[in-house]
Formats: structure tokens, C-alpha cells, sequence
């Protein structure tokens, strides 16, 4: 039976994330209905609406949606099912100074969107927006799921659920899967078996980007007992996951790794990190994977240049051109994402088991209370119900509670608008534990003033600096 549906998509003008998701859409069955595309780039969201008109016309495309644009976020919200949030806080400007003015006091990041001071400062351009969206939620369509793909993830849900508690929300994340995908090269490489991703159970738990995986089977095979052979063979030359590349891609792409750091941390706690190397290496002293670019390249993983991010933004927005004008065809394909498959089980077409970002009810009960963590939810009729993770090790769940307490923090400045409070959770981060206070105090400022553009309307900037 088809499920007529809307939609709002909010950055509907989102050069990745929005084309995939139009994408998985499309090739699932007994879907139909609007996507509400709303961006503050409206050129780029009528790009997609163009190459969504394409994709309605694609031989492959099972299921058919209106795509249509609004200029007020408040009506493409009216009526709305589903509410996707995909936005980038600022522009490339403020992610510069994120990642790069950090540098300069020895600093590096090889991310800078959800851990670190880059993590920070974009949590206090973003937690100001997500507020204003949670209030619109529960004004124009309460009942609405929301699924967040922006970062900082933790603290975009948190801030969602501490403005409107009865917002019905989680954060959707690809880290994990990438994780399990990794896990099928082992069991390939050590028993032969090719099998996909979806074959493998995993048990996830901690925060975005820093989960931890504790137990991964493929049926009756252990698959965590098979790495100390596959580090025997693969540890030193490094082993990119990700089909059809090569494993060996982290020489040249900078948003490839060689695994060596999720398997030095394996080697160290007994228990799998399961995001990638970047985003790892954020969550740990700086002096064990980000010491300087030379430690970095022996980790096998690399430092994403804003340059590089600012000409792969103008490859995505040429390819939109010529996807929207019909000179190029747009792939109607699966991807890896399960952000679909969750809505269908939320409509009641199946039951799923996948890991998202929702706050601590239980599930993870050495965490507090409240936090926002990531472990295996059950998706059924118009509901979420968070599964009970294993417990981390000791040594690995100290660490997951500091990064909990450093979001917690972070949130409660930003909601507070007490820029001492949001300093105390920066100088605290893992990534800053070379500088001394007055050092991370002079970064702090820095960082502000780069990007007090989105800050002023907020925080005592001036007052607090003077």
C-alpha cells in the first residue's frame, strides 16, 4: 500500500547529503508525496528541485515526490511527516578559522566539526539555529520525526530535545556502517567469506564519531577475534575499507585512512572504535595521532584542507548545474545510508535495528543521564525504542564520559550564553591538552573573533573579551 508523505527538507539546497537522500527515496517502493525544500541558498535548492524532476523521469525510480520550494521555512514545515536537517553553520570562512586557526598554537585537526575547538565553535554558531528550529517544530508540526545529518551532531539533538522535549528526533550517522564495512574486509581476508555490510551485527555505543564497538558477529563467527591475525598482516601498510576504492586511497585522498589508528586503540582498550580515523584521532590527546602534519601522514590518515573542501564544493555545485539543466544524468541508486529505511519503519513498513544519536535514557547507563549517545535503536510503527548497549571497559567508557561532559558543558554555556562556561568545556578538550590555560584562553578569543559575525547577536562578546 503507498504512503502519501511530506517531507521538509531544511538546507534543501545541500550539494551531498540532500542528492543521496533524493536518491534512496526514489528507489524505495509505495512512497509517494512532497519534499519541501527550504535553504537559505535558494538557487541550490532549485537546482535540486530540477534534478529531482529528473529523477522522477529516471526508468529506475519506484517512488515518484513533488519537489517544491519555499522561501519561509514555517510553511514548508506545515503538514510536514518528516523533517530532514542538513545545514552547514556558517560558511567556509568560519570553518577556516575552526580548523586552521588552531594551528598557530600547535593544534590540529583533521576534521574540526564536532570535537576540538573547531568542534566547539561551530557548536555556538549551530545551537542558536536548532533552538529557533525546535520552537517552529512545536508550533507548526509537533508530531513531525526529525532526522538530523548536521554537525555538530550530538549537540544539534540535544538542543532540540532541551527546547521541545516531546520532540520526536535522532541523529543519523554513517561512521557505524563504514565500521561494519570494514569488518566484512576482515572476515574476507581471514575466512575468505564476502558478504555485505548488512550481514554483520554490531553493538554500538558512545557518542558521534567516538562509538565503540563491542560486540560484532557475522552468524556464529566472533568477528572482533579475527583482528590480532588481520593486524598481523595489515596493520603496517594500513587497509582503507570502502568498496570500490582502493585500500590504499588514504595516500591520496584526504578523506581516506588507513585504519591504523581504530586499530592502535583496538590494540590499546580490547574493544573496536567504530568511526573513522579522523574523526578519532579528535577524541584523543593531540599528542598521540595530531602531535603535527608528520605524525599525522605516519597514522595514514590526512588533515582536510578548507581549500580542498572550498574546490570539492565548487566540483558539487558544477555538477548540480549540469545535473539541473539535463547535460548530466543524475545516478538513481542505493547508497549506504538507512535514513529511508527508518522512515519506512517509522511508517510501519518493517521493523529496523540501526544506531542513532538520541538522548540517554538508559541505554547506556555509565553515561549520564540525558546526554546525547549513540547506540542500536528499534524502529517500529511510530516509535524508537533504544536498546540496552554492553558495557564499554572501564578505561574506554572514562573517556566516552569526558566527551560526554564536554558536550553537556558546551551546551549549557551556549544555552546560557556564558562564555566562560563554553571556555571551560574548550580548554578541557582532548585536542588542547598541550596548552596551558592561558593558551587556550587566547585561542578561545581568537576563534570567537573570527566568527563573531554569527556570535554578536548571541554572547557578550565585547564584555566578556574586554
Amino acid at each position: 500500500m503507498e504512503r502519501k508523505i511530506k517531507i521538509a527538507y531544511i538546507g534543501g539546497g545541500s550539494k551531498m547529503w540532500a542528492r543521496t537522500f533524493m536518491s534512496d527515496l526514489a528507489v524505495a517502493e509505495n512512497l509517494s508525496g512532497e519534499i519541501a525544500l527550504y535553504d537559505i541558498d535558494m538557487k541550490a535548492a532549485e537546482r535540486n528541485a530540477k534534478i529531482g524532476g529528473y529523477i522522477n523521469q529516471d526508468p529506475r525510480t519506484k517512488s515518484k515526490f513533488e519537489y517544491k520550494l519555499y522561501d519561509r521555512i514555517e510553511d514548508s514545515l506545515n503538514g510536514a511527516d518528516f523533517v530532514i536537517f542538513s545545514i552547514l553553520p556558517g560558511t567556509f570562512r568560519e570553518m577556516r578559522s575552526d580548523v586552521h586557526t588552531p594551528e598557530k598554537y600547535g593544534v590540529y585537526q583533521s576534521v574540526g566539526d564536532t570535537a576540538g575547538p573547531g568542534g566547539v565553535l561551530r557548536a555556538m554558531r549551530t545551537v542558536p539555529i536548532y533552538e529557533d528550529y525546535a520552537k517552529k517544530i512545536r508550533d507548526i508540526c509537533p508530531n513531525a520525526w526529525v532526522i538530523n545529518f548536521t554537525n555538530p551532531m550530538s549537540i544539534c539533538i540535544k538542543a532540540l530535545y532541551d527546547v521541545f522535549p516531546e520532540i520526536k528526533a535522532f541523529g543519523c550517522c554513517h561512521e557505524v556502517f563504514n565500521a561494519q564495512e570494514f569488518l566484512t574486509c576482515v572476515l574476507k581476508e581471514i575466512k575468505g567469506i564476502n558478504v555485505h555490510r548488512s550481514n554483520i551485527y554490531t553493538d554500538a555505543s558512545g557518542v558521534n564519531h567516538f562509538t565503540w564497538i563491542t560486540e560484532a558477529k557475522y552468524q556464529n563467527i566472533d568477528l572482533l577475534s579475527l583482528l590480532p591475525e588481520f593486524m598481523d598482516r595489515f596493520y603496517e601498510e594500513g587497509y582503507f575499507e570502502r568498496e570500490g576504492q582502493d585500500r590504499f586511497a588514504f595516500k591520496t585522498d584526504p578523506f581516506a585512512y588507513g585504519n591504523k589508528v581504530k586499530l592502535d586503540l583496538y590494540r590499546k582498550y580490547g574493544v573496536l572504535a567504530a568511526a573513522g580515523d579522523r574523526h578519532l584521532a579528535e577524541f584523543m590527546p593531540n599528542s598521540w595521532y595530531l602531535k603535527d602534519p608528520a605524525t599525522v601522514k605516519e597514522w595514514q590518515f590526512g588533515l582536510t584542507t578548507v581549500d580542498f573542501r572550498e574546490n570539492q564544493q565548487a566540483e558539487r555545485i558544477a555538477d548540480s548545474i549540469e545535473m539541473a539543466e539535463g547535460r548530466r544524468s543524475f545516478p538513481v541508486v542505493k547508497s549506504n545510508e538507512e535514513a529511508v529505511d527508518l522512515m519506512k519503519a517509522l511508517l510501519g513498513f518493517q521493523t529496523r535495528v540501526s544506531n542513532v544519536n538520541m538522548p540517554n535514557r538508559g541505554q547506556m547507563p555509565q553515561m549520564p543521564l540525558g546526554s546525547i549517545v549513540e547506540t542500536n535503536c528499534i524502529f517500529s510503527n511510530d516509535q524508537v525504542k533504544p536498546v540496552v548497549s554492553k558495557p564499554l571497559p572501564i578505561a574506554v567508557a572514562n573517556l566516552v564520559y569526558r566527551s560526554c561532559v564536554n558536550i553537556d558543558t558546551t551546551y549549557e554555556g551556549i544555552k546560557e550564553r556564558d562564555l566562560k562556561k563554553i571556555y571551560l568545556a574548550f580548554a578541557n578538550q582532548p585536542l588542547c591538552n598541550t596548552l596551558s590555560m592561558e593558551q587556550s584562553g587566547e585561542l578561545f578569543k581568537e576563534m570567537c573573533l573570527n566568527t563573531r559575525e554569527y556570535l554578536d547577536e548571541f554572547f557578550p562578546i565585547d564584555q566578556y573579551f574586554a
